[in-house]
């Protein structure tokens, strides 16, 4: 009995000792994660300058070419009233010109 008892408790012991080292293993685990953890989180947080630089980058550009398409527009009308203008222009001196001569018009 008293060798049953003996193995019993050895055994016992290894599970116990088996057990602790599991623990210990799970804690390391567990640091391990957080210390990646904070290490990604420490990489995106280095980033958002970069991510802030690009995304205004990208806004500028995207005004740039806003402002190059509303200024061609622009041009494009300037000339369309320039020659409107031109047009009535000679359209008013010739009436104009026809009242001068003609003030019955």
């Amino acid at each position: 009995m008293d060798d049953t008892l003996k193995r019993l408790l050895e055994a016992e012991t290894r599970a116990e000792k088996i057990a602790q080292d599991a623990e210990q293993e799970q804690e390391r685990i567990i640091q391990r994660a957080m210390q990646d953890a904070r290490a990604e989180d420490e990489r995106f947080t280095a980033r958002i300058p970069d991510l802030h630089r690009s995304f205004i980058r990208k806004a500028e550009e995207r005004a740039e070419q806003t402002i190059a398409e509303l200024k061609r527009r622009y041009d494009e009308r300037h000339v369309q009233l320039r020659d409107m203008a031109e047009q009535r222009e000679h359209e008013a001196l010739d009436a104009a010109f026809a009242l001068l001569i003609d003030p019955r018009l």
